[in-house]
């Protein structure tokens, strides 16, 4: 594959496009090239090492060259170190002091702004070294190399370097990774822990595949953090944690141990490790006899997120990287390096250096778009509006909508533009224009502005119109929908017009019309147009905008209309249109003027007192039903003419009524027994009148029909003497039932002795239960004091002087006399009244009490 252009470049431009077409999972990284000086750099010389600070980049040569640049890739300096391939760069958490060792056995540790330090050429290449985190702040200076050996190099009290053999004998030491106290390096046999603050070694991890040369598939370490180590050796990766020993099991051991939380083997030879949270960065380096690449993807190296478990990983992401001579590459020729804090990740080849780095909100919304995701990459920009740079939610928005157009779904689309367009108007008049160039007004039309933020008249007025020519359904829901100040109303009137003349009795038409001279304030032709078509709204119509003087001569209309609802609209209003012009108007329909007249009397029995004459006439020819109580709650009804009309209809209850009501029972109860011949109805009439001579009528018109009989014997018994109807029935005679009625009148007989026995029971036990009451009310003292004074002199009831002897007269009304002032006694001995409160007769004012000392 052709090398791609300088600079930074699209994270296409290092991944498997093959695979990326086919895949909906959207990648988790993206990929630039480090340009600049790193470019000019690589043309000429091959990176062997990098190692990474959050402030700055250390790139190594292999010839020998050591380069400090900023974050863009910018030489910022330069050191002259070798002649040969540099092996090793190790900076400290400071990024003030720098180790730099060679094939060619240099090591050199100084400082950035000093150049003092350590300098020394050793017999043997040193292929690794590592400055302790705290170089800079430490007084000892440690720092460790490895070649042949693990050595150890610190200042002692004399400001001298002091070198330790940490570890020796299992051949040439490939890397080491120095995190807080704890110093990791890898060998030929495996990886081994250094604790420099105990001085113990405390594990060693052995080597799985031993069949592959340490020096071809290197040993990658990495602390995830200050207990955890990363190891990556060959395809086996291995995650160790640092623990504290129990002091109980300790003897003679380390005070801490190693336990391997996750081991498992990957796919491909891995040439770096990196992590990322809690997943792991990984870089792999894919054979050229691999059957799992097509032949012109073989040895492209491979960058995966991999989510470890205790035996197993799971596969997160996996990207297949260009880089420049990837096809000339080894698996020791790449390496992975990360800022701590950051999720950057380097990945090292001798002519490429390419940064890896988390996708953020506007890569996501990128892979979005190219999905054609729109409505998920607008959620995403809403939502993250703050945090996106390069994207502007309502450019998405308008992406959105273009391609819902493009894809024929205009509703979907119109709906969308209430959410993107916003407060917008010359975006909304634009869009307006364009689906009326695309024929889809009828879309948007639901979805246009109407509240404080509007578009200009003509934009509705246009809808409005295209809605007229296609659809009058539709247009009649906008002209309701839509407030009246949208659009120029006389317009759209003369619009409707126009097309009435071609359909004139179009209902649809008619009522939209009606709404718009509503909406003008035309109040007058509406009520026309809805009484014609006998609308519903009619009613709110008069009653909204009080056009009561215009239905006065609509009366009959909005009648046949809806009565119910144009009598109660009627009587609501008396005060607009009064009873009498209602009954003019309603003259020549008695059935309608019996209606109204009939639910104003329910109303009010006084108000329409003048038609209760009329109302007789109306009643017996439309309702008899309700003519009989109009009979009983009218209190102006002409009796005579009532009468004259219910003989003429020979309405009999009715007639019964005005006869009895006019004084006329004995006809009345003649025409029950004659014409009715209802016996019960008789008995209750006389019962009503509770007249001596109607019962004795009755009783000598039955005198000779059994039935009759029966019937009074029922019913008679507590009205008249049941003796006198029994000596008047002729011998022989077979009545109906007689034993059950005589059985009858002895039970009615028997039980009026016996309520007049409970009564009589009742009055004594209550008179003499009152009398005892009253005996102990008169029988109880009354406080005489200093306060209460004489009726008859007003002097103070008691003497100044109680040793003298006394007399007071006390009456159960509470006044009280002195005994010489009290009027001589009355004509009954020894019964003296109050003469203030019972002067002339007995009452409660008798004496109770007379005091004498």
């Amino acid at each position: 594959m052709a090398e791609v252009e300088e600079g930074r470049k699209s994270s296409e431009e290092f991944t498997d496009e093959s695979e990326e077409e086919d895949s909906e999972e959207e990648p988790k990284l993206k990929y630039e090239r480090l340009s600049n000086g790193v470019t000019e750099i690589l043309q000429k010389d091959a990176a062997s090492c990098m190692t990474v600070h959050d402030k700055f980049l250390a790139l190594g040569t292999h010839f020998g060259k050591v380069y400090l640049l900023d974050i863009q890739g910018n030489v910022t300096q330069k050191f002259e170190i070798s002649s040969v391939k540099i092996n090793q760069i190790s900076l400290d958490e400071s990024g003030e002091h720098v180790g730099i060792c060679s094939e060619d056995g240099k090591v050199q540790v100084f400082g950035l702004y000093t150049r003092e330090g350590f300098h020394e050429n050793f017999d043997c290449p040193i292929k690794v070294v590592a400055l302790h985190p705290q170089f800079t702040k430490s007084n000892y200076k440690q720092f460790v190399t490895g070649g042949n050996k693990l050595l150890l190099y610190e200042k002692n009290w004399l400001n001298r370097w002091k070198t330790s053999v940490l570890h020796e004998g299992e051949g040439s030491i490939t890397n080491i990774k120095w995190r807080a106290n704890l110093i990791a390096w890898a060998n030929n046999v495996g990886v081994k822990i250094y604790d420099i603050s105990t001085k113990q070694r405390i594990t060693n991890v052995l080597r799985d595949n031993v069949s592959l040369r340490p020096d071809m598939y290197p040993c990658s370490l990495c602390w995830k953090d200050n207990a955890t180590l990363i190891v990556g050796w060959g395809t086996s990766i291995k995650i160790c944690v640092v623990k504290e020993r129990n002091p109980t099991e300790m003897r003679d051991l380390p005070s801490r141990y190693v336990e391997i939380t996750s081991a498992f083997e990957t796919e491909f030879f891995i040439s770096g490790l990196a992590p990322l949270a809690d997943q792991l960065v990984t870089l792999f380096f894919v054979k050229e006899n691999s059957d799992h690449m097509d032949e012109e993807f073989r040895a492209r190296p491979r960058l995966d997120i991999i989510q470890p478990l205790a035996e197993s990983c799971e596969e997160i992401s996996s990207d297949a990287l260009t880089v420049r001579n990837f096809q000339d590459n080894e698996c020791r020729d790449y390496r992975l390096e990360h800022a701590e804090g950051e999720s950057l990740f380097y990945i090292i080849s001798p002519k490429d250096v390419v940064v890896a780095k988390e996708r953020d909100q506007d890569d996501h919304i990128d892979w979005l778009l190219e999905k054609k995701k729109y409505e998920e990459a607008l959620m995403a920009a809403e939502i993250s509006f703050k945090n996106i740079k390069r994207h502007d939610v309502q450019k998405i928005g308008m992406s959105y909508i273009n391609h819902l157009v493009e894809k024929g779904d205009y509703d979907s689309a119109a709906r969308k533009c209430q959410k993107v367009l916003g407060k917008n108007m010359e975006l909304w008049e634009n869009e307006v224009y364009r689906f009326k160039t695309i024929g889809q007004l009828k879309a948007i039309s639901q979805y246009l502005p109407r509240g404080d933020l509007r578009l200009r008249p003509a934009i509705y007025e246009m809808i409005l119109h295209e809605f007229l020519r296609t659809d009058y359904e539709g247009f009649a829901t906008l002209i309701r929908e839509w407030p009246g100040e949208l659009y120029n109303n006389m317009a759209i009137v003369q619009a409707v017009t126009d097309h009435l003349k071609r359909d004139p009795t179009n209902s649809t038409l008619l009522t939209t019309l009606a709404e718009l001279y509503t909406y003008d304030q035309r109040y007058d032709r509406a009520l026309e147009i809805y009484l014609r078509l006998r609308h519903k709204d009619v009613y709110q119509l008069i009653h909204k905008h009080n056009l009561f003087s215009s239905i006065e001569d609509k009366i009959v209309l909005l009648m046949d209309f809806d009565k119910e609802k144009a009598v109660d609209m009627l009587l609501d209003n008396e005060d607009k249109i009064s009873t009498d012009r209602v009954v003019e108007e309603l003259a020549d329909r008695p059935e309608l003027l019996h209606v109204y007249l009939h639910k104003l009397f329910k109303r009010d029995h006084h108000k329409g007192q003048k038609y209760h004459e009329r109302q007789i006439g109306l009643y017996a020819e439309y309702d008899r039903p309700n003519l009989l109580p109009f009979l009983r709650d009218s209190t102006h009804c002409p009796l005579e003419k009532a009468l004259e009309i219910c003989q003429q209809r020979n309405f009999v209850e009715e007639t019964v009524f005005l006869l009895s009501r006019m004084g006329n029972c004995r006809r009345a109860l003649q025409m029950i027994m004659e014409e009715l011949e209802d016996v019960d109805k008789a008995i209750e009439f006389a019962k009503e009148q509770d007249d001596a001579e109607l019962w004795e009528d009755l009783i000598s018109y039955s005198i000779d029909k059994p039935p009759f009989i029966t019937g009074l014997l029922n019913n008679i018994g507590t009205h008249v003497d049941p003796i006198l109807l029994i000596h008047r029935i002729k011998e022989g005679m077979e009545i109906p039932n007689l034993r059950d009625s005589l059985v009858k009148i002895l039970q009615d007989y028997n039980l009026q002795i016996l309520l007049r026995e409970g009564c009589k029971k009742i009055l004594v036990a209550d008179s003499l239960s009152l009398l005892q009451k009253m005996h102990r009310t008169q029988m109880r003292g009354v406080r005489v004091d200093e306060e209460n004074i004489c009726e008859s002199c007003h002097a103070t009831i008691l003497p100044s002087d109680m040793a003298k002897p006394f007399g007071v007269v006390v009456f159960h009304c509470r006044h009280m006399f002195h005994k010489e002032c009290l009027p001589s006694p009355g004509t009954i001995h020894g019964v003296q009244f109050c003469n203030i409160c019972s002067a002339k007769r007995r009452g409660p004012g008798s004496g109770i009490l007379e005091m004498k000392k």
